[in-house]
């Protein structure tokens, strides 16, 4: 089957951005704080098990946590959420809060999220653009302002939300201690050189990302069935259709690319 190019949807957040960055800008409805893009299938066609997204930040995210296969499966949902993220750009300073700074009880995470002591007892890294985080579903984690970001994520719209720095949205403090594992996170290993002009990002039991880059031709004939083509920059070509950046595609094992001088591509899978 020849690869095809996903939908694209705009999604307006609170804590989101008036002035998206190309290929974005034009697009975006003026006066609205846009702080996802989401790439969705043509219609009519069965939801894939991974959902593509960039995000823009202008304020902190909620302290969120998200469940796993098992604990989604107990609510009726399809599967759990698994996430990665790409940083495409950060300003100074900016952080991802993921994990927290020591090992907390499920009484001391509801207690600190009460008192509201959970915003310095997340552990903010500090990141920069090129850095990529693989986020288990589990994990206590929020991503800070000044952040533009590609994640890639197991395709599940479910957020418990465990603080919100007194914004008036829904919170989810049941589902939300039942699903977190509160405790020091991990730092994540250093790319990995896999092929000339690939370099695996980051792995998951979920998910994985590289990073292919350069002119050439490549091909997808390896590992898993599908794979998510998201051009960051320059141009290329996926079995013969033109690809560019701001786009995202789909693609099988039968398919190749082709890039051009100054390609920069994600392939999650």
């Amino acid at each position: 089957m020849p690869a095809f190019r996903l939908n694209t949807r705009l999604i307006e957040k609170p804590w989101g951005r008036c002035d998206l960055p190309p290929p974005f800008a034009e697009a975006a409805p003026k006066g609205e704080k846009i702080g996802e893009v989401w790439f969705t299938m043509p219609e009519g066609q069965p939801e894939p098990e991974l959902l593509v997204k960039y995000l823009f930040t202008s304020e902190r995210l909620s302290i969120q946590v998200h469940p796993d296969d098992t604990l989604a499966r107990a609510h009726g949902l399809p599967r759990g959420k698994d996430e990665a993220w790409y940083i495409l750009h950060a300003d100074p300073h900016a952080t991802i809060g993921i994990g927290t700074h020591e090992a907390m009880s499920p009484e001391e995470l509801r207690a600190a999220i009460e008192d509201g002591s959970i915003e310095e007892k997340l552990d903010w890294k500090p990141v920069k653009a090129g850095d990529c985080y693989y986020s288990p579903a589990r994990t206590v984690h929020a991503i800070g302002p000044g952040l533009a970001l590609i994640e890639v994520q197991q395709n599940v719209d479910v957020t418990y939300r465990l603080y919100d720095y007194g914004r008036p949205r829904e919170l989810h403090l049941e589902e939300g201690i039942e699903a977190s594992i509160a405790e020091p996170f991990p730092a994540p290993p250093p790319p990995e050189p896999v092929a000339p002009g690939r370099t695996l990002m980051t792995r998951g039991d979920k998910l994985s990302i590289e990073r292919w880059q350069g002119a050439g031709a490549y091909r997808l004939d390896f590992g898993p069935e599908r794979f998510w083509l998201i051009p960051m920059h320059g141009a290329g070509t996926v079995d013969g259709q033109a690809m560019q950046a701001g786009e995202c595609w789909i693609a099988d094992r039968s398919s190749t690319l082709a890039l051009s001088e100054g390609a920069d591509l994600l392939v999650g899978y």
